[in-house]
């Protein structure tokens, strides 16, 4: 399995396994951080999930700088079950990071992602598993009801899914929810910063994948304490300005800054003109007029739309020419020793 770092923690470079190469039939993801009291529950009760399914399969725990015993207990399991993988990043790079971290080291043909903090329901992975059986690449799971605060979480989530909806043009329910299934076809392509993993299923039907959504069980959480408050909701409206860029001018930023500039270089050329004609054929005066600023102003900040159209361009080429870069650092991967045991379940081992 290919990793990013050794046990002692030396940084390698990171390969990512092609879909085409993945041996396994499902792989299933779980961030970390600062989960020490959920990591067995979570871990026992999906590992006895899978063991009713008849499928390869592997778990993939990601720490992700955790500052209690999370890593610890996960890297036990490594040693109990050969299908549990452990990924300790060097700091708390965020949930995007992590479930990168993840997916770029998944040897499923489907990959599976769930938070670890047993409020998703493991027993609903079959289920997303035969949704996708339909033709979809995406199934996004709906926490129809869902079980927190609603002043603080379900109100501004609620909200936040319609705008989101609204401007992606991805029609869900609740793009919140991690529990979503993906083919790894899919997720192989995308390279995620910030917090644009709620926006996977946006970015890949840009990507020509077939997206839906499947109502799942959602459950209190009994241990630990959650991670977001109102904050994240606003971080979620100034990612979603990205993750529209993205949408719609990554690949052709000249369209967006380049069209900004022509209007305001057109208005400013059209406002100077004007007070041009006037002055030679009527003799106003030009002095103290302050359409003879705006004009300037107008000229002044379509130049300069345009030149960001044109470093657009240049930085889009650079970007795809060096090719993608990851947004966390690995201190070290721990699995069992028998790779080729790691490989199917432990119930055939």
């Amino acid at each position: 399995m290919p990793v990013s770092g050794t046990q002692a923690g030396r940084h390698e470079a990171v390969t990512i396994v092609p879909p085409d190469a993945r041996p396994l039939d499902l792989s299933v993801v779980v961030p970390l951080y600062d989960e020490e009291d959920n990591v067995d529950p979570v871990v026992r009760e999906l590992l006895d999930v899978l063991d009713g399914m008849d499928a390869s399969s592997e778990v993939v725990l990601v720490d992700d700088g955790s500052r209690d015993r999370t890593a610890a207990r996960a890297s036990l399991w490594c040693h109990r079950d050969l299908r549990v993988h452990l990924i300790e990043l060097r700091r708390n790079f965020g949930q995007t990071a992590a479930l990168s971290a993840g997916f770029d080291h998944a040897r499923g043909r489907v990959v599976v992602a769930m938070d670890g903090d047993q409020q998703n329901d493991p027993r609903d992975i079959p289920r997303l598993l035969l949704k996708l059986d339909e033709g979809y690449d995406v199934v996004s799971g709906w926490r129809r009801d869902r079980q927190d605060a609603l002043v603080l979480r379900k109100l501004p989530s609620a909200a936040a899914n319609r705008l989101i909806s609204r401007v992606t043009g991805t029609r869900l329910h609740d793009y919140g929810c991690t529990l979503k299934a993906y083919r790894s076809d899919v997720i192989c392509h995308l390279h995620l910063y910030g917090d644009q993993h709620r926006f996977i299923p946006a970015l890949s039907q840009v990507a020509g994948a077939r997206v839906t959504e499947l109502a799942v069980n959602h459950r209190a959480r009994l241990r630990g304490h959650s991670k977001y408050g109102i904050a994240r909701t606003f971080r979620v409206l100034l990612d979603l300005l990205t993750v529209k860029f993205l949408i719609s001018y990554f690949g052709r930023p000249m369209r967006l800054f380049g069209g900004i500039g022509s209007v305001s270089m057109a208005l400013g050329s059209a406002i100077l003109l004007w007070l041009l004609a006037g002055k030679v054929l009527l003799g106003h005066p030009l002095a103290n007029r302050p359409l003879v600023l705006l004009g300037m102003l107008l000229l002044v900040v379509g130049v300069q739309f345009l030149s960001l159209g044109i470093l657009g361009e240049l930085i889009v080429g650079v970007y795809r020419e060096a090719g993608p870069r990851r947004a966390y650092l690995i201190r070290r991967f721990d699995a069992a020793e028998d790779g080729m045991l790691a490989r199917i379940p432990a119930k055939q081992a």
